[in-house]
C-alpha cells in the first residue's frame, strides 16, 4: 500500500506551499484503505459515506452525522460507501501558523496540555451543515480574494466550535501545536488486539518495516510477528471461552484474512480447534 502525501497530492503544482486549503473529495469505490502522511491539520467534513481512522494509539469511526478535526501525522484511514453510490467529503486544511495566529488573537494562554487523542469529534448541526455547504474549492479557486475568504471561513468555524464546545475545544486546539510524540511501546501495545499488519503498525510508528522490527526486537526480546501472533491467538481463545462468539465472528479482528488460516494457527498453538473451545 503506497503512502499518500496529503494535501500535497491535491495541489495543482507540487511546489505549492499553502497555509490554508480546501478540497472536495469524491469516491465511487466500495472501500478504500490508505496510508496517509497528513502534513497539515485537517477538518474532514463527511457528507456521504463512512470513515474510520487508525491513529498511533487509538481509532475512530464516523458517519455523515459527525465531522473530524485531525492532527497532522501518519494515519491509516478507511473510506466506505454507505447507502449511496458515492463517498463525498470536504477537506479543510490549515497550517500551524494559521492556528497559532488564531489562538493568539482569540484565546487566552492556557497551561501546557497533555494530548490524549489526535482527533476531535464534531457533532454536525444546522449551522455546521450550512458552513459545509458554503465551503467548496470551486467557490474560491478563481477569486482574487481566495486566501482572504478562506481565512475568514477558517476563523468562522473555529469561533463557532469554541462557542459550542468551550474549553474542551480550546485545549484541543493548543494540543494541535504540541510537539509530543507517542512512545514506541504505547503504539505497539495499543494495537496488539487490532487486525493491523506489521507494516501498518510500523507506519503508525513513523518507521520503515525493517527499522520497526529492529526496535521491536530490542524492546521485547522477540520477533514482532511471533509476539503479535501469540498475543492475538490468546485474545481469541479468551473471546471464544466467553461463549458468546464463534470463530467466524472474531478471526478478522485478531489479524487473519480467512477463517481457515485462523483455525490452523489456533490448533497449532493450543492443540484444539476453535470449535472445540
Amino acid at each position: 500500500m503506497a503512502i499518500e502525501n496529503i494535501p500535497e497530492i491535491y495541489f495543482d503544482t507540487p511546489s505549492e506551499n499553502k497555509d490554508i486549503f480546501v478540497y472536495d473529495f469524491k469516491m465511487t469505490n466500495d472501500v478504500v484503505k490508505s496510508k496517509v502522511n497528513l502534513s497539515m491539520n485537517m477538518f474532514s467534513f463527511l457528507q456521504v459515506g463512512k470513515k474510520q481512522v487508525h491513529f498511533a494509539n487509538t481509532s475512530k469511526a464516523v458517519n455523515s452525522e459527525q465531522s473530524l478535526l485531525l492532527k497532522k501525522g501518519n494515519w491509516l484511514w478507511t473510506e466506505l460507501l454507505d447507502t449511496e453510490a458515492i463517498y463525498y467529503c470536504k477537506l479543510f486544511f490549515f497550517s500551524e501558523k494559521k492556528l497559532t495566529d488564531f489562538l493568539s488573537k482569540y484565546t487566552k494562554d492556557v497551561k501546557p496540555y497533555q494530548e490524549k487523542v489526535p482527533y476531535f469529534v464534531i457533532e454536525n448541526d444546522d449551522y455546521i451543515a450550512s458552513f459545509i455547504s458554503s465551503l467548496s474549492s470551486k467557490t474560491f479557486e478563481n477569486s482574487t480574494y481566495c486566501d482572504a475568504m478562506l481565512s475568514l471561513k477558517f476563523e468562522e468555524i473555529l469561533l463557532y466550535l469554541l462557542d459550542k464546545y468551550g474549553s474542551e475545544f480550546e485545549h484541543y486546539l493548543h494540543a494541535l501545536i504540541s510537539k509530543e510524540v507517542s512512545p514506541f511501546k504505547n503504539i505497539v501495545e495499543d494495537h496488539v488486539h487490532s487486525n493491523l499488519k506489521l507494516e501498518e503498525i510500523a507506519f503508525l510508528c513513523n518507521m520503515s518495516l525493517s527499522t520497526f522490527k529492529r526496535h521491536f526486537t530490542a524492546e521485547y526480546k522477540e520477533a514482532p510477528g511471533k509476539w503479535l501472533k501469540d498475543k492475538r491467538l490468546q485474545k481469541a481463545k479468551e473471546l471464544l471461552q466467553g461463549g458468546d462468539l464463534k470463530a467466524s465472528d472474531i478471526y478478522l479482528d485478531v489479524g487473519y484474512n480467512n477463517l481457515s488460516n485462523f483455525s490452523v494457527a489456533f490448533k497449532n498453538k493450543f492443540g484444539i480447534s476453535p470449535t472445540e473451545i
